[in-house]
């Protein structure tokens, strides 16, 4: 639906904006931006636009691209998107403290027993003994930006084998197309990401799996949900609406490749849908299998792991990435959904 749309339908008249008041939705005004990665946790950003849930929950969707989760914050406290989902970076702490944006929830998490994020050594790197997480002193490592998920993940790797992260060289390539080219050409020699973009390059011969975030960060929420403070504050029927059509879409997620309940139709119309938007320049029926072997666990509801969100509060804090006076009650809007 277009904004052109929304105007035709304030023009026949009011009618609409006082029953959608009356059933506790949001009027359809201006189109609303979701800002997104092509990226599998992304999952459910897609389904729910293709399916017409967000339609259905009174909201006008469009979907807005980005590189890194550190631009996605600042979009949000500019305006430019209305939510966003990704990882909690020093970025977004930091606007949280300047009263821009909120933490309403969690999405992609960690979990024992699934696949979740890979960490990956280059063929060079590997060839010359990096074959182990537990090797990585002296070796470079390839992040976004600091305090990016990527930056949290070495800390959690490093700290387990008992190494100094300042022994493990930090490369900082903004995007996920550098960090994926660097790592292929032995630019860098190790990186951790999401099974989708991981299982492309081994399949390749580009990489080496060397182990797994989930065995050094249990129970880690990778990303979490975020809007504005203006939206989480005075726009409660809007942010409430987005919350219910992105947890329908997170409950057809789930149920097709992480808990195994949907049937085989559910399962390739939903893989159909990603398709269209990760690993793209794949066949489908790769996407389609990488989507299942590497499926990874996204909170129903958009329930909040709090204590893991803290934990990496207090990680920012202790590097000196985000001030030190930054309250939980600043970052966190704790009203929409379960805390985990």
């Amino acid at each position: 639906m277009t904004l052109i749309l929304n105007r035709r339908q304030a023009l026949i008249g009011m009618g609409a904006v006082g029953a959608a008041a009356a059933f506790g939705m949001p009027a359809r005004a201006a189109t609303r931006n979701l800002a997104v990665l092509h990226l599998a946790s992304h999952a459910p950003s897609f389904i729910a636009y293709e399916r017409g849930y967000y339609k259905e929950a009174g909201l006008d969707i469009d979907l807005k691209f980005f590189e890194a989760a550190q631009p996605m914050a600042v979009a949000i406290a500019s305006g430019d998107a209305d939510f966003g989902v990704t990882a909690m970076s020093g970025g977004l702490i930091s606007l949280a403290q300047k009263d821009a944006v909120k933490v309403i929830g969690g999405a992609l998490t960690e979990e024992k027993g699934t696949v979740g994020a890979i960490i990956l050594a280059s063929n060079k790197a590997y060839d010359a003994g990096l074959t182990d997480p537990s090797k990585l002193a002296g070796k470079s490592f390839g992040i976004t930006t600091a305090g990016s998920s990527f930056h949290f993940m070495i800390h959690k790797i490093a700290e387990a084998n008992n190494i100094k992260l300042s022994d493990i060289q930090l490369r900082p390539l903004q995007k996920l197309g550098a960090l994926v080219g660097a790592l292929s050409t032995g630019q860098i020699d190790a990186w951790a990401i999401q099974p989708n973009v991981a299982k492309q390059m081994l399949r390749e011969g580009a990489a080496k799996q060397i182990g797994l975030v989930s065995d050094y960060a249990p129970n880690y929420q990778v990303t979490t949900a975020f809007t504005s403070t203006k939206n989480a504050k005075s726009e409660r029927d809007l942010t409430s609406a987005f919350v219910k059509a992105y947890s329908k879409a997170i409950a057809d997620y789930n149920a097709a490749f992480v808990d195994n309940k949907a049937n085989d139709a559910e399962r390739d119309d939903l893989a159909k849908i990603v398709h269209k938007y990760v690993e793209s320049d794949s066949p489908f029926e790769t996407a389609r299998q990488n989507l299942i072997d590497g499926a990874m666990r996204i909170n129903n509801g958009l329930a909040l792991s709090l204590d893991s969100c803290v934990e990496q509060l207090e990680w920012f804090k202790s590097e000196g990435m985000v001030k030190e006076a930054i309250t939980n009650d600043q970052l966190f809007d704790t009203s929409y959904v379960k805390t985990i």
